[in-house]
This record gives structure tokens, sequence and C-alpha cells, in this order.
């Protein structure tokens, strides 16, 4: 998500910092700075918004070194602003970090530096480090960073420069990517590949629990405790293209693969379950405001509007509140009844959405309260509805979306569950369990993802079909449909999405040996009413692929194809069953010869009506 470029060497850092962070722009941001020693002193620059406002603010200043560090930044902790910008220092002005990751003890130790009188610059949980190291520093920038990691719980990927020490530069990594790059006379630092490979190809890949030290001609890797570790040297043969597809063959497979970091993106810093405790800063509403809610509009178009059928489900189990779903397109257009006590959530990847927007539009004109969930940072629709909810889902290249489905249900739970507990609707132990589920939703979908050959085995038998039907129940329903328009979307193959409950008013004609039926039948309240369903479409000869929780041992017997996904809570399975959903989608439609990222006909944004 955040992006961390470093060098340290005999040209201009600034320079090959600024192209390094341009190169890693594609994962999104709305901060960035860079720090340098020169002259013995730190000089820190920083910028709200685009790359270009950094530079402009660093031309101003004709800033210029041999060691720099530099960060781009989607907030977590804190608003994006000046402020809340990486990179951070201590209040001497001696120690500078930059970090990726969340420190999951910061309040803790914030609390302890501050009952010391230190003072507190911004919002983030990053500043603490650097104010840990000044705190342990003895002349040694490597064994400050090692004791502060020893009081550090969390994620990081660290980068450290200390104007008393401007021959290096010192980084570490715990469950965050760090990437040591390796030149001749200078060395490098970064979060990603693609920021180096102007430079070097030779690369270490930082392993948890290592500390990195970088001057111009040597790289010292040890641990906390000081020991020496040897890491392989890799020589990246990527171009710039792949760099940024990280080697997959298309940037869909490359998302799908992306989605246990950013489904845990949107939820970090937001959710604790321990405490059953949710945490949405960007969301201002009070507990009276959400108590006086009448009823919810949720507004939407295409995949974002599945996700928005999914949330339905929550909301009304967990907070009580009557919910209905629209297309966006025609929301408008259907004299909605709108009034103050009336709140409507937009659902758009992008924020720009026309028809989603207009339908934002019409709901503040009726006096509504409106939230935007939406992945992109400044845009309309953030700046627009009174609330906004951001996934941290980074840049989605391919025009199906994939990972910004799981990104915009997993923000949609946390708010349910948010207004759930305010609502008092459900106990503390029933939030805490139901948060527990959503913290180990990245594991079990990147648990999935190893086993995607099973996916593609199932892909092969099908690929020359034309026509498929996909069923579901209850919160599973939208996950149907979903699965039909990727299958549509990227194949060409004709493909509906329908309630299995609703098979027998129709749909049911249409099946014989030629028709694949794609059913999920995950563990739930309503798994003997598909299972039901599903025999009815053998008993017509179709031919079934199933959706199963792992734990299913009767599976076999009612699929003729059966894709194990990881058992879950029934209200969370909406993010797993669809992974095997996209994953056929995008096997078949490789098969077949398809342009998987850039299907005919379809845009990323539908920016006009």
């Amino acid at each position: 998500m955040c992006g961390i470029v470093g060098y340290i060497g005999e040209k201009n850092a600034v320079d090959i910092v600024l192209d390094g962070l341009k190169k890693l722009e594609y994962r999104g941001y709305d901060s960035s700075g860079i720090a340098v020693v020169k002259d013995g002193q730190l000089q820190i620059r920083r910028s709200v918004g685009k790359l270009k406002n950094l530079e402009e603010n660093i031309e101003k200043k004709h800033l210029k070194a041999n060691i720099s560090i530099g960060h781009t930044r989607w907030a977590t902790h804190g608003k994006p602003s000046e402020e809340n910008a990486h990179p951070h220092t201590d209040p001497t002005k001696s120690i500078v970090i930059v970090h990726n990751g969340i420190i999951e003890n910061y309040a803790e130790l914030k609390s302890g530096l501050e009952k010391e009188g230190k003072e507190f610059k911004s919002e983030t949980d990053s500043e603490v480090i650097a104010h840990l190291i000044k705190k342990h520093y003895k002349n040694n920038l490597l064994f400050a960073v090692q004791e502060t990691l020893k009081e550090i719980k969390g994620s990081y990927a660290l980068g450290v420069i200390c104007k008393d020490e401007p021959d290096k530069i010192i980084c570490a990594r715990q469950d965050a990517p760090l990437i040591v790059g390796i030149g001749e006379g200078e060395n490098f630092l970064a979060s990603d590949i693609p920021a180096l490979l102007s430079y070097t190809r030779d690369m270490i890949f930082l392993e948890n629990g290592d500390i990195a030290e970088l001057t111009a001609n040597k790289i010292t890797i040890t641990d906390i405790e000081n020991n020496v570790k040897k890491r392989e040297v890799k020589n990246i043969k990527w171009d710039c293209v792949q760099a940024e597809k990280e080697g997959y063959k298309h940037f869909m497979l490359k998302e799908i693969h992306e989605q246990p970091r950013t489904i845990e993106d949107t939820f970090r810093g937001r959710i604790y379950p321990d405490e059953g405790r949710v945490y949405l800063e960007e969301v201002k509403l009070s507990k009276e405001d959400i108590k006086n809610i009448s009823n919810v509009y949720i507004v939407a178009c295409g995949t974002s509007y599945h996700s928005g059928l999914v949330s339905k489900f929550l909301f009304e189990n967990f907070a009580k509140m009557h919910t209905e779903v629209d297309i966006a397109s025609e929301f408008r257009y259907r004299e909605p009844i709108l009034n103050d006590r009336i709140l409507v959530i937009v659902i758009s990847q992008s924020g720009e959405t026309a028809d989603t927007l207009a339908a934002l539009r019409l709901a503040k004109s009726k006096g509504c309260i409106t939230l935007a969930v939406c992945n992109i940072v400044g845009s309309s629709m953030s700046r627009e509805a009174d609330h906004v909810l951001y996934t941290h889902c980074g840049p989605e290249i391919c025009v199906a979306s994939t990972k910004a489905f799981t990104g915009q249900i997993a923000a949609l739970y946390m708010l349910a569950l948010d207004w759930a507990c305010r609502k008092e609707s459900l106990s503390k132990e029933e939030l805490k369990k139901y948060l527990k589920e959503l913290w180990e939703v990245p594991v079990k979908v990147g648990n999935f993802l190893k086993q995607a050959e099973s996916v593609h085995e199932v892909a092969k038998k099908f690929a020359h079909k034309r026509d498929f039907l996909y069923l579901g129940r209850n919160v599973n329903y939208p996950v149907a449909l979903e699965g039909a328009l990727k299958l549509k979307e990227i194949s060409y193959i004709h493909a509906e999405g329908y309630a299995a409950g609703e098979m027998k008013h129709g749909p049911i004609a249409l099946i014989d040996d030629d028709m694949p039926v794609v059913a999920i039948a995950v563990k739930s309240r309503v798994y003997k009413k598909i299972i039901s369903n599903i025999e009815e479409a053998k008993a017509r000869g179709g031919t079934i692929i199933l959706i199963a929780s792992e734990s299913d041992k009767t599976a076999l017997d009612k699929g003729d194809n059966v894709i194990y996904v990881p058992d879950c809570d029934e209200f969370i399975s909406p993010i797993l069953s669809v992974i095997p959903l996209q994953l056929l989608s995008y096997y078949v439609a490789v098969m077949l010869g398809c342009d998987v990222d850039q299907p005919r006909n379809l845009a990323k944004s539908v920016t006009v009506e």
C-alpha cells in the first residue's frame, strides 16, 4: 500500500528517491514526503496529494544530498495532512523515519513518552518509532533501532537516517515487504521492486526480523540481537511493466492474489478483536445520530452493487437497520422517498461513477445523511459525501473488479458491526466473535490461493461451454450474481446469477447436460435449502460445480466438481466464496484467449451516464 524508497551513494539521492516513488504511484497514496541529511542537518519536505506537489516543494528549496529516504502514504492512523505525512522525526530533529505497517501498541508507547515530556506533532502511530530511536540513541544508530524494535508490537517496513551518522541507512522488516538494492558505490532501499529496476537488478528480499545497515559500499544484515544473517542476492529479470505485475501474467491475477493484503489493509488500525472495538475515524456519526436513522439506502453499480447487496444482510442482521439496495442508474428515476432521517451509502471503487455520483447529489439535495465507500482519496464522492469510509485496496488496474469487491465487503462489515455495537444490538462477546472472523480472513484467503490450481483444473473442463448458471442463497446470493458477472465480463460467455430458491420460477427450464451450474453451498443457516436446489438441478441433468466448506464431508456426493474454501461464519463467507469464482472466470478467459485486463467494450470507471 504505502511506498518506501531510500538511497545512499555519490549521486543526487533526491532525484533517485523521487523517481522511485513515482514508480510506486500505482499502489495508491494520499500524501508523500522526503528527508535528506545535508551539511550535518536533517531537511524534510512533505506534501498532501500527488507527487507533483512534493516535487514543486523540493524544487523551491533546491534540495540535494547523497542520502535520502522517501515515502508515499495512504492514511490509516490520522487523516491525510502534511503533519501526518512521512517522514517523521523526533523533537530534536536528529532522527527521521519512514514506516509502512501498523504499530499495535503505539497508544501505550505514546502515553509513556508523553509522561516523559515528549511532544508529538502528528496523529500517526509511526511517530512513536522516531521518539523511541532517539531515546535509545547513544552514537550508534543500529543499536538504537534494535532496542526500539524490542519494544514495538505490530508490522513494519522501516527506513531510518540520522544527522549524526550521515553515512548510513538502517532498515528493518516485520510482516511488511522491504527490499535492498545493490549497486556499485551506492545502495538502495524500497518496499517494492519497480522503484529500483532503473538502477539495479540485484536485490535482497529482507525476511521477517531482519535489520539491515546500508552504507554506500556495504550491506550488513543482523537481527534484533545483532546476530549476523546471510541473505541470497537475487537478480531480477522483469521489465517495469512485469514488475508492476510482480511476475503475474495479468493484472487481474495479481489483484486476485493481492486480496489477503488488501483486505487486511482495509481493516488494520480499525478493528481490535480482543477489545471488541471498531475505530472508523472518517465516519463522524454519533451514537444518537445512528439511532435516529430510520432507513438505509445503499446505491451502487456493477460489482459495487453486489457488495451493497451483501451489506444489506449485514446491516439488517447486525445493526437491525432497515436497508434497501438500489442500482444507481435507476435510483433517481423512481422518485425515492428521502428525508433527513435516511442514510444513503454510495459505493464506488473510483469514487467517480457517474450514476452513483448523481444519486449522491440527489440524496444530499433531499437532506439525507450521506456516506461514501470508495478507494480513491480525493475522489468526487469522497469530497461531496458527509462521511467517507475508504477501502485501502490500492489501484485496481484490471477493468474487471476483484479486490475492490472484497475490500468493500470488509469495510461495510466493519461499519455494520460498529453500528451494531453502538445500538447495542450485538453483545460485546458477539462483536469480538465477528471481529475475530474478519481478522482471520486474510490468512484464510491466502491459504486458499495456494491451492488455486484446483480451480484451474475445473476451468479446463468447462471453458468450451457457452452458458453458465450461478446459484446462491441468503448472503451468498449476491456472490452468485458477482460470479456470473465476472465470467461475462472477461470471457464473453453468457452467465446468469440467481437466488437458488427462484430456480423453479423459470431458470430450471434451461438446465440440461450442456449447462454447468455453479452453486455456492458453504455451511450456513440455509445450507439444507441450497442442497435441495442442487438436487433439483442434478435431476434435470445439470453438471454441478460446487463451492463448499472444507469441513463438508458430504460435498463430493453433491457436486460433480467440488472446490473447497476454508470454514468461516456465514456472514463473512462471501469474501471467501467469491475467490474461486474470480479464479474460474480468469482461467476460462485465458484459455479462450481473451484480453483479461481490458475486455472489449468496457471501461474501468464509468464516468458518463
